[in-house]
């Protein structure tokens, strides 16, 4: 599960141009006592993203279910190892995403605007946040705020085989993204040169076309991994 732990790492730059400037304002919407204090300030920071991560997992569990439905109807012999091909293929185009080389690929974004038209108008009402639990409700919306890069995460879900293994997935890519969230908030407005770094999106995405292109080799070279146990 190393894997969808470093695609949320790597996405720092896309979080932080994606989400940066809504935990900055929720980060200065806050009662000053609590941002002035960064234990009290970390706590409301945890709670935001506790609350994401438990509707990324939520999705990862649907994610999982759509997937081995399809396997079942579908391909029952061979569609768990059609499924990762595919999941590899998205990793490479996450990595043509994130790197900027094919922003075309943010259309998938406009999948979830219906459902965060009905959701947002309830993270209104929680607003300003006044304690940790209601921060951590505001964060279980928040999760569900359009992004191409959660939805390429939901689609790799698909490919783990069972509700519990695609949960289990989100769950790791929501720790991926949690340094980096983290940070905007205990750091809000100072890191905002990070947005726009061409040089640090590239990279990402270069490292997310390195493991895509990995995955496929060892799925059609399933020898290479067991040789490289045995190397001296």
């Amino acid at each position: 599960m190393t894997i969808p732990f470093l695609i949320g790492l790597l996405s720092a730059v896309h979080c932080f141009g994606m989400c940066g400037g809504i935990v900055g304002a929720l980060t200065m919407s806050l009662a000053p006592e609590i941002r002035t204090s960064n234990s009290r300030l970390f706590y409301y920071s945890l709670a935001y993203n506790l609350g994401r991560m438990a509707s990324y997992v939520v999705a990862g569990l649907l994610a999982g279910w759509l997937g081995k439905t399809l396997i079942t109807l579908l391909a029952p012999q061979h569609g768990l190892p059609l499924l990762r091909v595919v999941a590899a293929l998205i990793v490479i185009f996450l990595g043509l995403y994130l790197g900027g080389w094919f922003p075309h690929l943010a259309i998938i974004e406009r999948l979830g605007t219906p459902v965060w038209n009905k959701l947002q108008p309830l993270g209104q009402r929680l607003l300003p946040v006044k304690n940790p639990f209601q921060a951590f409700l505001f964060g279980v919306v928040w999760g569900w705020l359009p992004c191409g890069l959660v939805y390429y995460a939901l689609l790799l879900a698909l490919s783990e085989g069972s509700a519990y293994n695609a949960a289990l997935f989100m769950l790791m890519f929501g720790l991926g993204t949690l340094i980096p969230m983290l940070l905007a908030s205990m750091l809000a407005g100072r890191l905002n040169h990070l947005r726009n770094s061409v040089i640090l999106q590239q990279i990402s995405g270069g490292l997310l076309i390195v493991m895509g292109v990995v995955s496929l080799i060892l799925l059609y070279n399933p020898e290479l991994l067991h040789s490289m146990h045995y190397m001296p």
